[in-house]
């Protein structure tokens, strides 16, 4: 039976990890893996109570072995608030699987990063070559990306995995279609936009995406204009997806997963079908 996969996000480095894995030739959209499942957490209940650092929000979720130096090779603003990080990587041996994140070791800053690997492993095969998209906070690693690293800069990482180092074994579903919708304040900070629309062209019919802006001061491109409705995600967006062969992915804030998650369960998508990460 033909299967439908949602991703409802505000952010979408994890999108773009490891297409491989699902298209052979192309790298994006992870999302479809039945793999994508130990990722996530499932019907999970949100609470909201004092922030931990990412190493112990973690600390029983399984680590590689193998911590590897890196060396930065490219800083590129992605957007006005994200930077892309292109890291070297020393260590031949070091390796990560779609959808997983690295502890972000940095000289001479106590508090350990944890962000999600933005680009393919396919990537790191050929290049050695591993990249992150990190948002600007006052979090010390974040704050270091985004004010003091520069060219060479020397790190250390290790790969982590939220439910330990398994394979997908298949859920019985035939591959059907993708449906992204993808939220942001203004086109600007639509990250990997060029990516998905490739994507769209070159999957016809198999991966759409509705671009939501909330803040859009400016001309929206004409490129974008088909794809982008102002305005938050709704219920009219998504109920029109409702069905027993759906399964839903959420990524962003806290707030707005709790949101998302109450609309989807008000429109009647049952519990089981719905999926975040847990990053908090």
């Amino acid at each position: 039976m033909a299967h439908s996969t949602i991703y409802v996000g505000c952010t979408v480095p994890q999108l773009l990890r490891g297409a491989s894995r699902v298209f052979p030739s192309h790298s994006a959209l992870g999302v479809l893996r039945h793999s994508a499942f130990y990722y996530c957490t499932v019907n999970g209940t949100i609470k909201s109570k004092r922030k931990m650092d990412h190493l112990e929000r973690t600390a029983n979720n399984f680590r590689q072995e193998v911590i590897t130096q890196a060396k930065v090779c490219g800083i590129t603003n992605e957007s006005e608030t994200v930077k892309r990080l292109r890291l070297a990587i020393a260590n031949k041996d070091f390796t990560f699987k779609a959808g997983q994140w690295v502890d972000f070791f940095i000289p001479g800053v106590s508090v350990v990063g944890g962000f999600s690997i933005c680009s393919s492993p396919g990537l790191l095969e050929r290049e050695g070559i591993l990249e992150l998209a990190v948002k600007h906070t006052v979090h010390p690693p974040a704050h270091w990306i985004h004010t003091e690293c520069t060219l060479d800069s020397e790190v250390a990482l290790r790969v982590g995995d939220l439910h330990g180092y398994q394979e997908g074994k298949g859920n019985g579903h035939k591959l059907g279609t993708v449906k992204l919708y993808y939220s942001a304040k203004n086109t600007s900070e639509l990250l990997f936009k060029k990516n998905i629309l490739d994507l769209m062209n070159t999957f016809p019919g198999k991966i759409t995406c509705c671009f939501h802006v909330t803040q859009q001061r400016s001309q929206i491109c004409k490129e974008l204009q088909p794809h982008v409705t102002e305005g938050r995600i709704s219920a009219k967006d998504l109920e029109k997806h409702v069905s027993n062969n759906t399964s839903w992915y959420i990524c962003g804030p806290p707030p707005m997963i709790e949101s998302i998650s109450k609309l989807l369960s008000n429109i009647g998508v049952p519990g089981n079908s719905v999926f975040f990460e847990k990053w908090w």
